[in-house]
């Protein structure tokens, strides 16, 4: 497979509009947008998409018996949500989004974290394709129904307590991808009923700080801006954000240095930030 040199896990534009159409490829529109950007999702998808794709709503593929935002689903609620959009875990998965490389991390790692093992990121996403001129189409894409044999995830996904316990025995580096300001709680956060700040011990890696001009930066670079975040490669990482989405970039971005993280906090900030019985730093005026 002729792919980009940053990451083994994202093909090309040419490489895509190559195989469109083939039985074992499937298309996934993995966009997702925070209210803040103003963007909606599915009528984007709507309005055009690449070709034969279909979309992957992480708020619908999700526990809805959690409170919590996009949790992931059970393996059973996976399979079945997956296979009706017409994908088994042997085939070849390509994900792309609006962004450029905004949800479509977070759509890998779940793939992958049920058992599918070709799955990639488009490089560029959906701007680079449009850039270049390449064929939309709107409406709906009706699959035929799959069966997705989902496995069962284990200590990838880190819960609350594993998360507490690594913060205080420093067992691994808890990273958390929310951008520098909300991280020092200098920023609202974009959920009601969420505190501003971090958990004690965290580090800060913005992830936009390891995306340029819509995809993945250079291992080189890579390494820089995790060593100036604070930290050592060479120590387990769990990563975090605010739900769970840009976690899923940071580990998209390590896997990329040979540096694959122990797990990724699921719950994240809005699990950690609304509960009044955690910590946070900088503590909150009295």
């Amino acid at each position: 497979m002729t792919a980009p040199s940053n990451s083994r896990w994202l093909v090309s534009t040419d490489w895509l509009a190559a195989r469109l159409g083939a039985p074992a490829t499937v298309v996934v529109d993995g966009s997702f947008y925070l209210p803040a950007l103003k963007r909606d999702a599915a009528a984007e998808y709507l309005a055009g998409h690449i070709p034969g794709a279909v979309r992957f709503d992480i708020d619908a593929i999700a526990d809805h018996a959690n409170p919590l935002p996009h949790m992931l689903p059970s393996a059973e609620q996976f399979a079945r949500d997956v296979g009706t959009l017409g994908i088994a875990e042997t085939d070849t998965i390509v994900v792309y989004d609006g962004i450029g490389l905004g949800g479509a991390p977070r759509v890998w790692w779940t793939f992958r974290l049920f058992g599918a093992e070709q799955v990639f990121i488009l490089d560029g996403g959906l701007p680079k394709w449009k850039a270049e001129g390449r064929p939309l189409e709107a409406g709906t894409v009706e699959r035929a129904p799959r069966v997705f044999k989902a496995r069962k995830h284990g200590a990838e996904v880190a819960s609350l307590a594993t998360v507490r316990a690594a913060l205080a025995d420093k067992s691994a580096q808890v990273v958390d991808a929310r951008p520098a300001d909300r991280f020092r709680g200098e920023a609202p956060e974009p959920r009601p009923g969420v505190r501003s700040g971090h958990m004690p011990g965290a580090f800060n890696v913005p992830s936009s700080a390891l995306v340029e001009n819509g995809t993945l930066a250079s291992p080189d670079r890579l390494k820089q801006v995790f060593a100036a975040g604070g930290v050592d490669l060479d120590k387990p990482v769990i990563t975090s954000c605010g739900s769970g989405v840009t976690a899923a970039t940071l580990w998209f971005a390590l896997d990329a240095i040979g540096k694959e993280p122990q797990a990724l906090y699921d719950g994240s900030w809005s699990e950690w930030g609304a509960r009044d019985d955690l910590p946070i730093e900088p503590k909150p005026k009295a």
